[in-house]
C-alpha cells in the first residue's frame, strides 16, 4: 500500500515537469524543420534536448515500475509506454524520437484525473496538427517530386489529412511521408469518434436528466391532485355534517 501511494505521489508530482518536457522537445524538435538554415551548434542543441526529453520520460517509467506494487501486472498494463521507451533506441531517427514522446505524453495526459476529456481531445488535435505538419515537410521538402516545400503547405495537408478531405492539392510523395499520412488519418478519424461519442453521451445524459426532472414533476402533481382530492373529501364529510346539525 506504501508503495502504491509513493507510485501515485510520484506520477502526482512528475506530471507538469513532464509536460514542461514534452513542450521543451516540440520547439526542439520544430526549430531545424522551420529554420534548415540554422546554425550547426542550435541543431545539435535541439538533438541533445530531443535525446534529454525521451530520457527524462524513460527514467519516468523506470521509477514507475520499481515503485509499483506487481511490476508484471504494470508491465501488462503499460506495455505502450514501455514500447515508447524503447522505440527511439532501434533506430536514432528524430521521427521515431517524436512519435514515442507524443506516446508517452498521452498515456501521462490519460492518468490525469484533473484533464477534462475536451481538454485532453482538443490539446490531441492541436499536437497532431503541429507534430504531423513538421513531420511530413522534414520527409517532403527535399523530395524530386514533392509538392509539400513550405511550413505552409504542410500544415494545410495535415489538417485536410485530418478531416479527411484530403483534397489532393498537397500529397506527400515518399514511403515515410505516406506513412505519416495514414497515421494521421487513423487518428483524425478517431478523434472525431471521440468528439461525436462525447457529444452524444452530453446529449443523453441532458435527455435522460429533463426525463427525471418531468418524472418528478410528474409525481409531484399527482400527489398534489391526491391531497387535493383528499381535501375535498374531507370538506364534505365536514359539510355534511354541519347540515346534520
Amino acid at each position: 500500500m506504501q508503495q502504491q501511494s509513493a507510485q501515485l505521489r510520484w506520477e502526482h508530482h512528475t506530471q507538469r515537469p513532464l509536460f514542461g518536457l514534452a513542450l521543451a522537445f516540440a520547439v526542439a524538435y520544430a526549430v531545424p524543420i522551420v529554420r534548415p538554415d540554422a546554425d550547426r551548434d542550435v541543431v545539435e542543441l535541439c538533438t541533445v534536448v530531443e535525446w534529454v526529453v525521451w530520457a527524462a520520460f524513460a527514467l519516468d517509467y523506470g521509477v514507475r515500475l520499481a515503485l509499483a506494487p506487481h511490476r508484471r501486472a504494470f508491465i501488462r498494463t503499460h506495455w505502450l509506454d514501455l514500447g515508447a521507451v524503447l522505440l527511439p533506441m532501434f533506430q536514432p531517427m528524430r521521427l521515431l524520437r517524436l512519435v514515442s514522446t507524443l506516446l508517452l505524453v498521452g498515456q501521462r495526459a490519460r492518468m490525469a484525473s484533473q484533464i477534462r476529456l475536451t481538454t485532453y481531445v482538443v490539446g490531441a488535435v492541436v499536437g497532431l496538427l503541429m507534430f504531423g505538419s513538421l513531420a511530413v515537410l522534414s520527409v517532403e521538402r527535399d523530395s524530386p517530386h514533392g509538392n509539400i516545400r513550405t511550413l505552409g503547405d504542410a500544415v494545410w495537408w495535415s489538417f485536410t489529412t485530418m478531416t479527411t478531405v484530403g483534397y489532393g492539392d498537397h500529397a506527400p510523395t515518399t514511403g515515410l511521408g505516406r506513412m505519416l499520412a495514414v497515421g494521421l488519418m487513423l487518428s483524425g478519424i478517431a478523434l472525431l469518434g471521440v468528439v461525436t461519442a462525447n457529444i452524444a453521451a452530453w446529449f443523453i445524459a441532458r435527455f435522460e436528466k429533463d426525463d427525471v426532472e418531468e418524472r418528478r414533476q410528474t409525481e409531484a402533481i399527482r400527489e398534489l391532485t391526491e391531497e387535493v382530492r383528499a381535501l375535498r373529501g374531507e370538506l364534505a364529510e365536514l359539510k355534511g355534517t354541519l347540515v346534520e346539525r
